[in-house]
């Protein structure tokens, strides 16, 4: 079973699933801010954290299989689903799967867009650097993830970051890489799910094509998206800011397409 820990005094639980090259020590920084209103569940993905890799392509449905069999170790049937980067890509597979089991669905700095040829292609070529250079990888790839323009500021965050990144088991990061290249596009989940749906993007963000994905989200009053001004790690660099999005939307009602 995947690694878990919980936390927080909140009758919902909300379930925590951290991005690439991450692990639960990810959400230090927003926890103290959900934990009144939330149970919270952090998982470690296969791969990342104290979590052991399943196989050797970690598409995100299979994954989704493992997050499933933690809820059902808890005894949890009806929980808040949040998820990071490819903790959002595997969160979709899950809502896909198992919708019965949701409240609502966080798309945290993630996207339901399929890799393009050109992702794809970046991340096939990845493949030999990760499996025999993965801290080059590591060290390359991770400053990038946040505003640009607030580099400096944030580089003690960006310090943090890496050190986890490379904690990370380079086979694990291998596999979750293959896994990601198959996903498909699942705007269709979006436009099927009839419980709350919220997506949290950074204006910022080189990993996700945000304003492409805000424009194409489905026109439905149970899809509410903000863009806030960072880059692809919201929970480090505006993590009270996220906090009080996610404990306001997944509670009350609010003005959809807000940008912050």
């Amino acid at each position: 079973m995947l690694n878990f820990e919980r936390k927080g005094n909140g009758k919902e639980t909300l379930v925590l699933l951290h991005g690439f090259m991450e692990n639960i020590s990810i959400w230090s920084d927003m926890e103290p801010h959900l934990s009144e209103n939330f149970s919270l569940l952090k998982i470690d993905l296969p791969g990342h954290g104290q979590s052991d890799i399943i196989a050797e392509v970690q598409t995100m449905e299979l994954v989704a299989e493992e997050v499933k069999k933690v809820l059902d170790h808890l005894h949890l049937e009806k929980v808040h689903l949040l998820g990071h980067s490819m903790g959002g890509y595997i969160s979709l597979g899950f809502a896909e799967k198992y919708p019965e089991y949701l409240k609502s669905l966080t798309l945290f700095f993630s996207t339901y867009f399929a890799d393009d040829a050109e992702k794809k292609e970046q991340r096939i070529k990845s493949y030999r650097i990760i499996k025999d250079a993965f801290s080059h990888y590591a060290r390359a790839g991770i400053p990038n993830l946040f505003n640009p323009n607030e580099r400096d500021v944030l580089e003690g965050k960006i310090e943090t970051a890496l050190e986890i990144a490379l904690s990370t088991n380079n086979l694990g990061a291998l596999a979750s890489v293959k896994g990601m290249v198959e996903r498909t596009n699942k705007k269709q989940v979006l436009e099927n799910l009839e419980i709350k749906i919220l997506v949290i993007a950074g204006k910022h963000d080189n990993a996700v094509k945000t304003e492409l994905m805000i424009n194409d989200l489905p026109d439905r009053t149970n899809i509410k998206s903000y863009v806030l001004d960072c880059g692809h790690n919201g929970h480090w660099e505006k993590p009270s800011i996220c906090a009080e999005i996610i404990n306001t939307e997944l509670r009350h009602h609010l003005p959809k397409n807000l940008v912050l």
